[in-house]
């Protein structure tokens, strides 16, 4: 088959069920003409065919990127983001730009000014966020592979309730220059895919030192490789569905059982600070960040055109914020940020890894998120927050199914260890393959 007529099933397939998820807000007008060029080319990038879609907090060049929001409804790309240009090098196709909660203010893909995401894998149910849009498109087979953002689970809770990849990667091993952050010491763009290959190749393309962004590192080409005996780190945290527990349990015990690897429970005393820790940090970075949709330079004034949950975090923001805390509250939360990234850090100098749940609970009906505490809706960031406080990296994969609703198990390795990761989450992949 070649590129382009890939390319045209894909936008045949959207035209025909976009409607009812939602995803896709933008289809890359261009996407054939593309696709034609490509198929006439002699060299071929490590991307070459591979047909991507984007959250719509990335940048690309004359792309409208509203971040789901009023706010910006009427702006367009005036460059690429880093990961874009990487992609395009790669001889990567933009398919189009997906549907996201809010300025990606929200986990469940109903925050977004152009109506809620649903999830083709449990239809009725939310598909998790705020990455939702490109959770959705994969597993609705609308493209090969997405990028989403991750803040304090945003690629890997849709990755969960979807049943897909979802990588959120160290804090500083991709750039984050052209994305519209929601906090900018926890935010870092990630891949979507069917598969831990797939998602270990688009992060490898779009990883590395950019001088645009000071936080980048360098680091070594992402390879996947059998690893040797493994010792799994198992942390256990209140509040998790016992449903959902026993079914990471018994996976736990099939890799145990089937591949030798050891298995020790292990604490991180703090971990439960973790929600009030990163909630505080948002809502103050947040704030800050949104002070330049002021509606002279380009959109709308924020607080005249966004939603509710936007402008809670605005006016939790601007409370935080004000001259008489003298910044005590956020000094606070970063106390407690590099008390859990030290835990978690010595942890996994014991341990090669840490697997819990991807969340702690079912995905709700759509629509009912207005009706639930901002605490509970909340709560559901629990089990992932702390790899973005820690600045590690993190992946949820498919677990198994619980009334027929897909279940996302979460493996964390330490900053930089991207390759060690990946490379036992292929393994683990490949046992959900094997009849045990």
């Amino acid at each position: 088959m070649t590129i382009e007529q890939k390319a045209k099933q894909y936008l045949e397939k959207i035209k025909k069920e976009n409607k009812k998820v939602n995803a896709l807000l933008y289809l890359n007008p261009n996407l054939i003409e593309e696709a034609k060029a490509l198929d006439k080319k002699q060299k071929k990038g490590r991307l070459y065919g591979k047909i991507i879609a984007v959250k719509a907090n990335i940048n690309i060049k004359d792309f409208p990127i509203s971040c789901a929001s009023k706010t910006l409804e009427d702006y367009n790309g005036t460059y690429d983001a880093t990961v874009i240009e990487k992609i395009k090098v790669g001889d990567g196709l933009i398919i189009g730009i997906c549907n996201m909660d809010e300025f990606a203010a929200g986990g469940s893909g109903e925050n977004s000014a152009f109506g809620p995401t649903q999830n083709p894998s449990a239809p009725g149910k939310i598909p998790g966020g705020s990455s939702s849009g490109s959770a959705v498109a994969v597993a609705a087979g609308f493209c090969d592979m997405a990028l989403g953002s991750d803040t304090g689970g945003s690629i890997r809770n849709p990755a969960s309730f979807c049943g897909i990849v979802g990588v959120k990667p160290s804090y500083g091993l991709v750039s984050r220059y052209g994305l519209i952050d929601l906090s900018m010491s926890l935010d870092q763009i990630g891949p979507l895919a069917k598969s831990v290959e797939d998602a270990s190749l688009l992060l490898d393309v779009i990883k590395g030192k950019d001088e645009r962004d000071t936080k980048t590192f360098e680091s070594s080409p992402i390879k996947l490789e059998k690893p040797k005996k493994i010792k799994i780190g198992i942390l256990k945290i209140k509040g998790v569905d016992s449903r959902i527990q026993d079914l990471i349990d018994k996976k736990v015990h099939e890799i145990k059982k089937f591949y030798g690897w050891e298995v020790k429970e292990i604490e991180v005393k703090h971990i439960d600070l973790a929600v009030q820790t990163y909630y505080l940090l948002v809502y103050v970075e947040f704030f800050s960040a949104t002070r330049r949709f002021d509606g002279r330079r380009y959109g709308k004034k924020i607080e005249d055109s966004c939603g509710q949950e936007v402008l809670r975090r605005i006016l939790g923001g601007s409370e935080i914020t004000k001259s008489e805390f003298k910044g005590r509250y956020y000094k606070k939360a970063i106390e407690i940020k590099e008390i859990i990234k030290e835990e978690l850090e010595n942890v996994l100098k014991k341990v090669d890894c840490l697997i819990i749940p991807t969340i702690p609970g079912m995905p709700w009906n759509i629509n009912e998120g207005a009706k639930m505490k901002t605490e509970e809706i909340y709560a559901y960031d629990a089990l992932t927050i702390p790899a973005n406080l820690a600045e590690i990296c993190s992946i949820s994969l498919p677990a198994g199914k619980i009334n027929n609703i897909p279940i996302g198990m979460q493996i964390m390795c330490g900053k930089g260890e991207e390759s060690k990761m990946l490379s036992i989450a292929r393994e683990v992949e490949k046992l959900s393959l094997i009849n045990i």
